[in-house]
């Protein structure tokens, strides 16, 4: 199953990837929507085979997991092998 993050909630006054503690998402097959923490999505996608991506026009950036070496994981997008701040354009909730 692939849903669309469409906005984010940061937990510190820093606008980082890293500081997102939660998305809101929906999924574009059934039309359901909801909101998940940053571990319940990082779980989601490493563990339970979940895609997410963010859409921007015609475009989709795929969301991935970053492990950094310090701290806890969180997510990210890419395109074309490189990666993007695509959530940090998106909509707070």
């Amino acid at each position: 199953m692939a849903v669309e993050i469409t906005h984010v909630r940061y937990g510190a006054t820093a606008k980082t990837e890293s500081e997102i503690v939660a998305y809101q998402w929906r999924n574009p097959d059934d039309g359901v929507s909801g909101s998940s923490n940053r571990l319940i999505m990082v779980d989601w996608i490493e563990n339970k085979r979940g895609t997410a991506y963010v859409q921007t026009g015609s475009l989709r950036a795929r969301v991935a997991v970053v492990r950094p070496d310090h701290g806890q994981p969180f997510l990210r997008t890419r395109a074309d092998q490189e990666w993007t701040n695509n959530l940090l354009q998106l909509p707070e909730f």
